[in-house]
Order: structure tokens, then sequence, then C-alpha cells
């Protein structure tokens, strides 16, 4: 009888009966691509999980895995789903508060750690929450129990059944304790159960055509976005490679040359950014070319006229096969997620034969709720919901969503849970949109993010940020402005695109902390706000901004591991400079009556 995939590690059994291949799954670790078979990877995962079960291991056990992406995290994860323990995943970029917390809040007993960094990060945690807590390494660590130790000593178990255990594995079981990291408070432990995630991605599917061989995964496996891509690759029979890095995805994207990928917009931005820096470097004809290719993009749109389309056909052959062949020559689909992607990056993109396909979901929702897909597709939306879903939007413009995405609830925290699904079973998202067309979800804005001016004007700052950040010379962006008079900013220059502008106008650039004081550069972004605020309404716009000269990053506090905005973190560690802001606008009001 073929497998029917009902719980997560049904996965297994389904690509060894459909779709068996030598490279299954790869990762590159330490500058050399390591490859699994399908029957590898199953006979390793099952040997893990007998190890595990005579570790003491039961069905409702949690086990955590802190790893940047690689095979072995997805060994890990099968070899605990599949036995019915709650797999715990941990950014390896957590502060030592949030893992205490964490392994505390869950009974961690078994924990998987990646390296020698993170091994001695969480060991003195570990000895401190459990002294009985097992400690295992994906790297060869000294003094460290190494994983392999626990698959070597399944695989010698004969008396382990597994098929025992499975069995008593339902689709309603949870399957994962993901804890998110919020922007703000406490991490809540959000139960997501094997239905959850079978469901997601066995509707989400509708992104991937059939056939795609090759997928590149960089995202963190941590977040429920990627580790659902992964499933949904599994069954669709397409073959994962992991990229080492951020910093060899250049050279992975062109030895993978994958079909597929999935990405937050800040990435595409910044692929954006880089060809369009090549872009003006170029002279004559070819400048003039790449240009007007570039104009034609911004102008796509999904039902064209058979001329414009003519003339595009004519541009990818010119200037956006050069793009196609950065991102390796074979892209097919590439899927956004995390953040608002700006519909103009979208339009270029799908132009250049690489179309992006928008959703949108939370932690809670195993993630997707809605989804853009060749057969339904409209830019400025994150798409119409998958089958099994449903989406209505509040009096107060709050999306809701019921459905098998929902999920079982926060561990330990049935009050939490009751405040976050109603009594009829909808999810409150506390993100803000409207329906397009009926079908189509647009979101507008955090709802906890909108906020009130001194005069009660209400900012929601996502939209003016998304369209800021469409300046080359903006990398980050934050408008604030809570009970103040006016929207101000605080901006991270891109400092790159900044110097390239410096030299072109003949200002001598000298270092960051000098040039954000240079009136000249001062004046250049006013003007590209002024630019950037034309379609807000007057209450809206941006009045006054700060440049700053760190940059923000995950390591500094500035953004979740899902590069969204910690906004209060921000706004904590720029206060002086936020007051000195709106002081010096008052002093400059007084000055000039």
């Amino acid at each position: 009888m073929p497998v029917t995939v009902t719980r997560v590690f049904d996965l297994l059994k389904y690509n060894l009966e459909k779709f068996p291949k030598d490279e299954f799954i790869s990762g590159k670790i330490n500058g050399a691509w390591r490859k699994y078979s399908t029957q590898q990877f199953v006979e390793i995962a099952d040997n893990l999980s007998k190890g595990l079960i005579q570790l003491g291991m039961i069905k409702g056990d949690r086990i955590a895995v802190m790893s940047h992406n690689r095979p072995e995290w997805n060994i890990a994860d099968f070899a605990v789903n599949q036995f019915g323990g709650y797999h715990v995943p941990l950014y390896p970029t957590l502060a030592e508060h949030d893992i205490k917390f964490i392994l505390d809040n869950a009974g961690v007993s078994v924990f998987f750690v990646e390296d020698e960094a993170l091994y001695q990060k969480v060991k003195p945690i570990c000895a401190a929450v459990n002294p009985e807590l097992k400690l295992y390494t994906f790297n060869e660590v000294a003094g460290a129990d190494h994983w392999t130790a626990l698959s070597d000593a399944g695989a010698k178990n004969q008396d382990i059944n597994l098929e025992t255990y499975r069995e008593a594995v339902t689709a309603d079981d949870v399957l994962t304790l993901i804890y998110t990291s919020g922007t703000t408070g406490t991490p809540k432990g959000v139960m997501l159960t094997h239905n959850n995630l079978v469901q997601n991605f066995i509707n989400s599917s509708v992104v991937v055509p059939p056939g795609l061989e090759k997928g590149l995964s960089f995202l963190p496996l941590s977040h429920i976005f990627e580790r659902m891509i992964v499933y949904l690759y599994l069954y669709m029979g397409v073959s994962i490679y992991y990229a080492e890095s951020m910093d060899t995805i250049v050279a992975d994207i062109q030895y993978v040359k994958p079909n597929a990928f999935s990405t937050v917009p800040r990435l595409l931005e910044k692929v954006y950014e880089k060809i369009m820096e090549k872009g003006k470097s170029l002279t004559g004809i070819k400048r003039g070319i790449f240009f007007w290719s570039v104009a034609l993009a911004e102008e796509f749109d999904m039902n064209s006229s058979w001329l414009y389309r003519f003339k595009l056909g004519i541009a990818r052959k010119l200037v956006f096969k050069k793009w196609q062949e950065a991102l390796g020559g074979n892209i097919v689909v590439i899927v956004s997620g995390g953040a608002a992607l700006n519909p103009r990056l979208a339009r270029i993109f799908w132009a250049a034969g690489m179309p992006v396909f928008e959703g949108y979901g939370l932690t809670e929702t195993s993630p997707v709720i809605t989804v853009n897909h060749f057969d339904h597709a409209m830019f400025g939306t994150v798409g119409p919901v998958i089958d099994g879903v449903e989406v209505k939007i509040a009096a107060d413009g709050e999306v809701l969503t019921r459905g098998h995405n929902v999920m079982k609830g926060y561990y330990k925290r049935e009050d939490l849970t009751a405040e976050a699904i109603d009594a009829d079973g909808w999810f409150h998202t506390e993100d803000i949109g409207e329906l397009v067309e009926g079908r189509f979800l647009k979101i507008t804005d955090r709802k906890k993010e909108i906020f009130k001016t001194a005069g009660g004007k209400y900012v929601a700052p996502q939209m003016l940020e998304n369209k800021y950040k469409e300046s080359v010379l903006i990398d980050h962006i934050m408008v604030l402005g809570e009970n103040r008079k006016f929207p101000s900013a605080l901006i991270v220059p891109n400092f790159v695109a900044l110097k390239a502008w410096c030299t072109k106008k003949g200002i001598d650039y000298t270092t960051n902390e000098e040039m954000v004081k240079n009136p000249q550069v001062l004046e250049k972004y006013n003007q590209e706000i002024a630019i950037g605020s034309k379609d807000f309404g007057k209450w809206e716009q941006v009045k006054r901004f700060v440049l700053l000269t760190k940059e923000w990053s995950i390591e500094g506090g500035e953004f979740t591991p899902k590069l969204s905005l910690k906004r209060k973190i921000i706004l904590e560690k720029n206060k002086d400079l936020i007051e000195k802001l709106y002081k010096d606008a008052e002093d400059y009001k007084s000055d000039a009556h």
C-alpha cells in the first residue's frame, strides 16, 4: 500500500518509496559538502531514535536542538518526532537568559548543539537548569559526547521495534515546541502538532511546481517558515542543500544551481542593490539597455500585452539572463516571507524570469495562512488563503484565521492561549489587513506597532518604512513618533552606496561617523525621504531623521532571528538621540519665530 503522509515522520518512508536518491539532504560544513542518500538518512535517523529510546526518552519528552542548518538538524528532528518526542528548536544566536528560560520551561531532557562555541555557551546553563540534562554535539568537541554515540548505540540495539513507537503517535500529537522570540516579553512555547505541519506543507505545495529537483536553504530551520518549506520540499521530491553561511551564499548558489529557495525580503533587496550598483558602473549603450530593462520590469503585470511581452523577451536575453545566472541560472520559484515584500521589487524579479511568491503567516499558524502562487497571484498582497484555512477581517481591521493551521496552544499558558484563540476558534494575528477583490490578503501593519501622534493621528510605520527602503541609500529604517508632534525616523545608511554617491559627487569620504554629519549627505537623505513620503498624508510623513553609524543585527539585539525590528530595544538604545532630535526641532521652531 502506498505511504500516506499524516505525521511528519511519514515523509521518510514516503521518500524511500517514491523519490529514493543519492543526494537526499546535503549540507556544506567547513567548506566541504556532506551528502546523505535517502537510504542512509533514514537508517541514521532510525538509529538515533533507538539511541534516544535506549537513553530513556519516551513520547512527550522534550529534546532541544541548537544549530545552524545542516543535515544533522533534520536527522535529530525526525529521530525525535517518530517516537513522539517534542522537538524544541533554539536559535544559535539566543541570549543566555532566553536559553535558560526555554530549557527550564520546556523541561528539556536531551540537548543537541552544533559546535564547540555553542557547547561552551550552553554547558554552564544546562548544569544550572538540570544537572541530569544530556548534552551532545554535532561536531567533534573535546570532552563532549558526540551525537553519533547515540546513533551507534541505537544501531546495535535489536530489541527496539520502532514501528510500535510510530504507531503510538497520532496526527494530533505535538510535534514541536517553538519558543517565539517576539519583539517584546518572555518567550512563549507554541505547540504545533503533526497535523498542523502536514496540512500546512501539503496545502502550501501549490507554490512549487512538480518536477523541481533542487532547493537551496539558508534561512534558519529554527524558524517554522524554513522548517515547513523543507518538509514541503521532501513532500514534492526536491533534494535539499544547506548553504554554509551567508558569507558563502554566492559560491553555494553557483554550486547547487537551485530551482527554488525561500528568503526574507531584505536578502532580495541586497541582491537587487548589488545588481543596480553594477548597472550604474556601465557606460554607453550597455548602460542605456540596462536601465531601459529595469524601467520595463517595474511595469510588469500578470496580464501584459503582446507588445510588452515582446520587449520583455529582448530585455531577458540582453540583461536579465545575467541576473538569472547570478542566482545559479535554474530558478523556477522564490518564496518570500517573514516581512513585507516591496511590490516594485516583486515585479522586477518576476520580469527577470524569477517569480517571487509572497506568503503570510505566524509561528502560531504553522506558519502559512495565505500565499501567492502561479494560478493566483497579485502584487502588493500576500495571496489567497491555502485550502482548509479561513480568514476574516475584524471590525478594527485585525486579521483573524481559523483552520488546520492554528496551533494547539501555548505550552503551560492556558491564559495566553485563551487570549489568542477565541471561543469560535479564530486566532487573532495582531496584524491589520484587508481582503482585495474579496480573496487576496493585504497586510498593512502590526496592530501593536501602529502609533498615535500627539495630534491624535494614527501612523502605520511598516508601510512608510517599506517605501523609504526603496532608496538604495537606506539599509534600515525605523519610523517612530508615539505621542510626538510628528513622525521621525532612525536610519542606518547603506554605506557602500553612500560612498559611491559621494565619489560621484566629488565629496571626500572620510569615516562613516563624519559622513552622516556632512551637510550635502544630510540634504541628499532629506531628498530621499521627500521622494518616499509623497504618497502619504502630511501627518504620516517623516519630518526629521537621525543617520546612525552602527549596523543593526540579530547579535546586536535590533532584529529578531527572522529580521523583524525589535522596536522597543531600538528605541531604548537610541533614546538620547531621539530626545535630542525632537528638542532640536522645538528649538528650531522657536528660533524661526
